[in-house]
């Protein structure tokens, strides 16, 4: 009984959602959208769409986030918001980093994309117009991925900070004490696949439609880039997040490779204190301010 009332009352919000819904008014770029994704399914099949569509958004969103960062440090007014300012990247460091990002690109990340397709079929996972959810639910699923995601990695990040396992697989990810944005999944091949994991559970539980594929990889991207960028820009609109760890927080992992383990919010460190040497910094550093002005 308790099970039918709570399919009920998911019925019953999700009908009044779409119903106040359709008292708004279109949104103006949903029909140029819409035009785009038809003509994508009239000229591509479903392993075309679900396999070379996802290597290409995932490249094209990962250098595109990544571009800004990169351009920052030929601007010598944005180095007054880099974090670390002693260590400035270097061309050596960053050659070294595309062609190990390329390689994981290429070689650990497009066998799995490529089972993509194999995935939708066996979940039945739409990919038609009609059936594709609203923005804000994609949104919100997207959330539960962030949340689930978030999970995964603090434990299994802090796992991989295990002196006898450190060394030997994460070791790589911190060659580079002062991040930079195109860093975010400069890693071991095993980290790829231990870490990137988590990203894929909140898809198993929570895919309605390979629209969603792409709006969790997008985010997930914007947040690891972000946070690896090594700059802290105040007028960042993720940083307006409640509980966003942001670029800040993820440097000083880099910086001290103790604490500060969790992906993209603070709750699980603040919970298992694992962020208390990040927050004696922080006082630490605006004691030192207050004592120089």
């Amino acid at each position: 009984m308790a099970t039918k009332n709570n399919v009920d009352i998911f019925s019953s919000a999700s009908l009044a959602v779409e119903y106040v819904d359709s008292l708004l008014p279109e949104n103006p770029l949903q029909q140029p959208f819409r035009d785009a994704w038809c003509y994508m399914l009239d000229n591509y099949t479903k392993f075309q769409i679900a396999t070379w569509g996802s290597l290409i958004v995932h490249e094209v969103i990962y250098f595109l986030f990544c571009l800004p960062g990169f351009l920052f440090q030929f601007i010598p007014y944005m180095r007054k918001y880099k974090i670390q300012k002693d260590k400035p990247e270097t061309f050596e460091g960053q050659w070294k980093c595309l062609k190990t990002i390329l390689f994981n690109h290429f070689f650990i990340q497009l066998p799995l994309i490529c089972g993509t397709y194999y995935f939708t079929e066996f979940f039945s996972i739409p990919y038609d117009w009609e059936r594709m959810p609203r923005w804000y639910m994609t949104l919100a699923r997207c959330l539960g991925c962030a949340v689930i995601e978030d999970t995964w990695h603090y434990f299994l990040h802090r796992l991989l900070h295990h002196k006898r396992i450190y060394k030997y697989i994460h070791k790589i990810h911190h060659e580079f004490q002062a991040p930079f944005g195109i860093e975010a999944e400069y890693a071991h091949p095993l980290e790829t696949l231990i870490l990137g994991a988590g990203f894929f559970i909140g898809i198993v539980l929570l895919c309605d439609h390979v629209i969603l594929l792409w709006g969790w990889v997008t985010i997930r991207l914007l947040e690891t880039i972000d946070v690896h960028s090594g700059y802290y820009l105040p007028f960042n609109p993720l940083n307006f997040i409640p509980f966003y760890a942001g670029s800040r927080h993820h440097d000083f992992h880099h910086m001290n490779f103790i604490g500060n383990y969790a992906s993209t919010f603070t709750w699980w460190d603040r919970i298992f204190g694992t962020d208390a040497q990040y927050h004696a910094y922080i006082e630490k550093m605006k004691t030192f301010e207050k004592k120089t002005k």
